[in-house]
């Protein structure tokens, strides 16, 4: 018997003729995170699976497969051979491994699920699970209940062996990241845009990421933020690259060309174009933020229309209609919402005014952007970007521009402490 781990594949396996693009994805994306204590894996694929058989912690390899979208369902396993002997052996080894000491003191109702791919196996399903059944239940003492087991036991018996788990782990289920494209994600520090970003991947979008510093008018702490965010969001996907930009003065200058009111819509366009600038460099399809209708004054519908106007490529916004209770939720199900709670300076609250429109058209906006020299502002901006690099929830790493870049800032936002409001300008 040897400890494997069966990776079901999600919505790829529905994919027909175009299955194999997917399952290249998805292996691809297995490959990126394999962790290093399971030591060598070999993957075999298997009708509508791959199975796993690593070298060593099988056990850390199954939780880790649960994280990496387009995988429905992860079974830790025993591959045996084709025999009921072999497969009792196989699903008793596994309870004790699984319940240790409790696995007679404490009776869990059971169930045993055989599934027979070979059909020239001489016993049949049901004569599977009628014999483990019996024989489990002799061996424990367990009781079986058909309808609502606590353990499941499930056998397939495949064409060249058989695999029997007592266990079965979630997992993101959607398509493989990579397989629908590339996209640009607005990152802030706040819970929206980090939960809508993992939306996006379970829909097979690779993201990259941008994330708006007010520097040089605030501290580092929202690029920390950001860099943690995207180090766990890169658990998710085989690659991640962030671009932190510094908005301060570019923001000041914006300020300073628009009515009051307006200045968080300005803002937003500025950001897109930005994130737009960017997208193309990297070849990415789309941009992502984390709007919710109505949340904040520059998510109602007037104003979301004049933000798209100053971009070309689409916009997606995957929580549109999702509430502050459901994206919290899904935050902390993610593993964001701790980070995402920590305080930071955000420059969207830097020269925010006291009663933000709800209301603009993209003819005003124009005007004002061309008076604040919009070109400029983004070709500026994006000359001076800092870049981070993630591999697969490993880490990021710096590159030395960016590193030189940040300690620059850190010293600076020291100088200007003090020097600005959530209503200078």
């Amino acid at each position: 018997m040897q400890h494997c781990v069966l990776v079901k594949l999600g919505e790829a396996f529905l994919k027909g003729e175009n299955r194999a693009l997917f399952t290249r994805a998805l292996r691809r994306n297995i490959i990126a995170a394999l962790p290093a204590e399971s030591g060598s894996v070999a993957i075999q694929p298997r009708g509508g699976m791959f199975v796993l058989f690593p070298s060593d912690h099988s056990a850390q390899l199954a939780q880790r497969m649960t994280e990496v979208p387009g995988i429905n369902v992860v079974d830790p396993a025993k591959c045996t051979q084709k025999a009921p002997e072999a497969f009792l052996d196989a699903a008793l080894d596994q309870l004790r491994e699984r319940f240790g000491d409790e696995l007679q003191q404490r009776p869990r109702a059971f169930a045993v699920i055989a599934q027979r791919r070979d059909k020239r196996f001489e016993h049949t399903s049901a004569d599977l699970n009628r014999y483990l059944g019996a024989e489990i239940q002799r061996a424990t003492g367990w009781p079986v209940n058909l309808s609502h087991p606590e353990v499941t036991i499930r056998v397939d018996v495949n064409f060249g062996d058989a695999f029997v788990s007592v266990q079965r782990l979630r997992g993101v289920g959607g398509l493989p990241v990579g397989s629908s494209g590339r996209a640009m994600v607005l990152l802030s520090g706040g819970f929206d845009s980090p939960v809508a970003a993992m939306r996006m991947m379970k829909r097979g979008l690779a993201c990259d990421f941008v994330h708006f510093s007010g520097a040089p008018y605030t501290d580092p702490s929202s690029i920390y933020k950001a860099y943690a965010l995207v180090r766990q969001l890169s658990r998710y996907q085989p690659r991640s690259r962030l671009w932190v930009a510094q908005l301060g003065s570019a923001q000041r200058t914006l300020a300073s060309s628009s009515a009051p009111g307006l200045r968080t819509v300005a803002q937003r366009r500025l950001m897109l174009r930005i994130a737009e600038e960017l997208a193309g460099r990297q070849k990415a399809d789309a941009l992502v933020t984390g709007d919710s209708l109505g949340q904040v004054a520059s998510q109602t519908i007037s104003n979301l229309h004049t933000v798209d106007d100053a971009v070309t490529r689409p916009v997606l916004r995957p929580l549109i209609g999702w509430d502050k209770e459901e994206i919290i939720a899904e935050a902390r199900r993610i593993g964001t919402a701790e980070i995402s709670m920590l305080p930071d300076q955000d420059c969207c609250t830097m020269l925010a005014p006291p009663r933000p429109a709800t209301y603009s058209d993209a003819a005003t906006l124009q005007t004002v952007e061309t008076r604040a020299g919009i070109e400029e502002l983004v070709t500026g901006t994006v000359s001076n970007l800092q870049e981070y690099s993630f591999t697969a929830g490993d880490g990021a790493q710096l590159s030395p521009q960016g590193a030189a870049a940040l300690s620059s800032q850190r010293q600076s936002s020291q100088r200007c402490e003090g020097t600005a409001s959530p209503q200078a300008g």
